[in-house]
C-alpha cells in the first residue's frame, strides 16, 4: 500500500476521540499583556536630572558674556545655484548688530560661489586675508604650524561656518592658518574690496565699520564673560583693583512644553471586557508609553530646547576621517569636564565599535540596571534611537555633563499637577458622550535647559556606513 493509499485509509476511520478544535471551546486561553513594539528604553528620560519648575518656567542666569557673532550661516540652493539668506550675514561678528536689510541684501548678492575638490587650498597661512568665506557645503580643515615645525590640525569647519571675517574690520589683516579642502566644498567668498565699494555708498554701513574700529574691545575670560579683576602674587601695599561680577540682562528662560492626546474607550468594552485584564488601564498604559517616546524625541529634536538644536556651535565637533574614531570621541570628551554620558544612535554604537576593532581595542562595560553598557573612557555610551539618521547614513553622538550642582543639563518638570499618576504626567476623566464613550486627556509637561554652554557638546556628521 502506498503512503497516499495510507492516508486515505486514516480518513475513512471514524474519530474515536474529542478534537483539539472543539476542545478549545472550553478551555481557558492565558494571555498575555497588549505589547508595543515603539517602546524603547528611553535611557536619556532615565538618566537626565529632574529639576521641579514652578510657574511652568526656568530662568538660567549668567554671568554676562560679550556677543561674538558665532553662529551658523544658512544659505538657498536653486539647482547648483547656492546663496546666503540676506539677514543671515548678521551671524558674522561685524556685522551682528548691523540690520539695513538694502545694504545686507547687496552683499549677499556680491558674494561669489566657488568649487573646490578635497585637497585644495582655499587660503594660504601668512597671505593676505582680503576675503570672508561662507561654507555652504563640505569640510574643510584649518591647518596650522606644530611645535616641531610639521602640520597641525587646528580644526574642522562643515556646513554653515565661516572664516576670514577678520578681512571686514582689518585691512593689513593675514591669514593665521591654512584652509584646506576635505570634502568636495561649495564656498561664498566675499571680497573686501566689494564691502568697501558698498560702504562709500552706503553711510550706515560705512558709520557702522568707523565705529567698530572706535569702540575698545570689551575684557573678557576665555569663556566670554566679563572678567573679574584680581590682583595675585604681590606684596607690600599694591592698591588691589576692584570688581564686580556683571549679571546677563536677559537671561534665557525655558517653558513647560506639553505632550498631550484624548483617550477614548466605549463604555461597554469598559463595563463587559476587563476580564483578566481591565480594558482602561491597558489602554492608559500604551498611550502613556507613546507620550514618553514622543517626549523623549523632543528634548533630543525640539527646535526650542531639544539638545541637538542647542549646542553651542563652539561645542560642535567634526570628525576628522568622517566615522566615529577614538580620537573623535577623545576630542569631544576634552571639551567639557565631568562628562556624565553619551547619547547614540544605536547604529553609531555599532560604527565605533567597528572602529574599535580594527585598531584592536575593547571597550569596557558597565551594569545599569541589568543592562551591559558600553563605556568610553569610563563614561557610559547609551543608545538613543531618537537621534536622527539622515539620508547619507550620518548621524550625531551626544555627550553633556548632567545635574544643576555640575551647571550641566537637566530635565525640567512640574510635579504635584492635578490628576498627577507620575511626576508632570496626569490623567484627567472629561466625561461620556452621548454615545456613551468615555474620553481621558492625558497630559506631560517637560522641557530641558542647558545651564552652561559647555554641559552640551555634539560630535556631528558621523558615517555610520563604512565597513572597511
Amino acid at each position: 500500500m502506498s503512503v497516499g493509499e495510507e492516508i486515505r485509509a486514516d480518513q475513512d476511520q471514524p474519530q474515536k476521540s474529542l478534537g483539539t478544535s472543539a476542545a478549545r471551546n472550553l478551555a481557558t486561553t492565558t494571555k498575555s499583556a497588549p505589547q508595543m513594539q515603539e517602546i524603547s528604553s528611553r535611557w536619556l528620560l532615565r538618566m537626565l536630572p529632574w529639576v521641579n519648575v514652578q510657574g511652568g518656567t526656568y530662568r538660567v542666569n549668567r554671568r554676562l558674556s560679550y556677543s561674538v557673532g558665532d553662529g551658523r550661516v544658512t544659505f538657498v540652493k536653486t539647482g547648483d545655484r547656492v546663496q546666503v539668506i540676506p539677514a543671515e550675514l548678521g551671524e558674522l561678528p561685524a556685522l551682528r548688530t548691523y540690520e539695513d536689510p538694502e545694504v545686507l541684501a547687496e552683499l549677499a548678492q556680491r558674494c561669489q560661489q566657488r568649487e573646490f575638490d578635497p585637497g585644495d587650498v582655499l587660503a594660504s597661512f601668512g597671505s593676505q586675508a582680503d576675503e570672508v568665506f561662507l561654507l555652504a557645503h563640505g569640510k574643510v580643515e584649518k591647518i596650522g604650524t606644530g611645535p616641531y615645525g610639521d602640520d597641525a590640525v587646528l580644526g574642522v569647519l562643515a556646513d554653515g561656518a565661516y572664516f576670514g571675517e577678520q578681512a571686514i574690520t582689518d585691512p593689513e589683516a593675514i591669514w593665521e592658518y591654512t584652509a584646506r579642502a576635505v570634502t568636495a566644498c561649495t564656498v561664498l567668498a566675499l571680497p573686501r574690496q566689494d564691502l568697501d565699494q558698498i560702504a562709500e555708498r552706503s553711510e550706515s554701513l560705512r558709520e557702522h565699520l568707523q565705529q567698530l574700529r572706535a569702540i575698545p574691545t570689551q575684557r573678557a575670560n576665555n569663556y566670554g564673560e566679563k572678567e573679574i579683576d584680581l590682583a595675585a602674587g604681590h606684596t607690600g601695599e599694591q592698591a588691589i583693583p576692584g570688581t564686580y561680577v556683571d549679571y546677563d540682562a536677559a537671561p534665557r528662560e525655558y517653558e513647560l512644553s506639553v505632550a498631550q492626546t484624548v483617550l477614548r474607550i466605549h463604555t461597554r468594552v469598559a463595563d463587559l471586557y476587563n476580564q483578566p485584564m481591565n480594558q482602561t488601564e491597558q489602554q492608559l498604559r500604551l498611550t502613556v508609553e507613546a507620550l514618553k517616546e514622543r517626549q523623549e524625541h523632543e528634548l533630543i529634536n525640539n527646535r526650542e530646547f531639544g539638545l541637538l538644536n542647542n549646542c553651542e556651535y563652539d561645542q560642535r565637533l567634526q570628525p576628522h576621517d568622517g566615522v566615529p574614531s577614538p580620537d573623535d570621541l577623545d576630542e569631544l570628551l576634552t571639551r567639557r569636564r565631568g562628562t556624565k554620558l553619551l547619547l547614540a544612535h544605536p547604529r553609531a554604537i555599532s560604527a565605533f565599535g567597528r572602529e574599535l576593532n580594527k585598531r584592536g581595542l575593547v571597550p569596557e562595560t558597565i551594569d545599569m540596571g541589568g543592562n551591559r553598557i558600553p563605556t568610553w573612557r569610563g563614561v557610559p555610551m547609551f543608545p538613543c534611537n531618537k537621534i536622527p539618521v539622515t539620508e547619507a547614513r550620518t548621524t550625531s553622538i551626544i555627550a553633556m555633563r548632567t545635574g544643576e550642582a555640575d551647571q550641566g543639563v537637566i530635565g525640567l518638570q512640574q510635579a504635584g499637577i492635578p490628576d498627577e499618576i507620575e511626576p508632570s504626567l496626569s490623567v484627567r476623566f472629561m466625561g461620556i458622550s452621548e454615545q456613551a464613550i468615555m474620553s481621558y486627556l492625558v497630559t506631560t509637561y517637560y522641557s530641558a535647559a542647558v545651564l552652561v554652554p559647555d554641559a552640551l557638546g555634539v560630535l556631528e556628521n558621523v558615517e555610520i556606513g563604512r565597513w572597511r
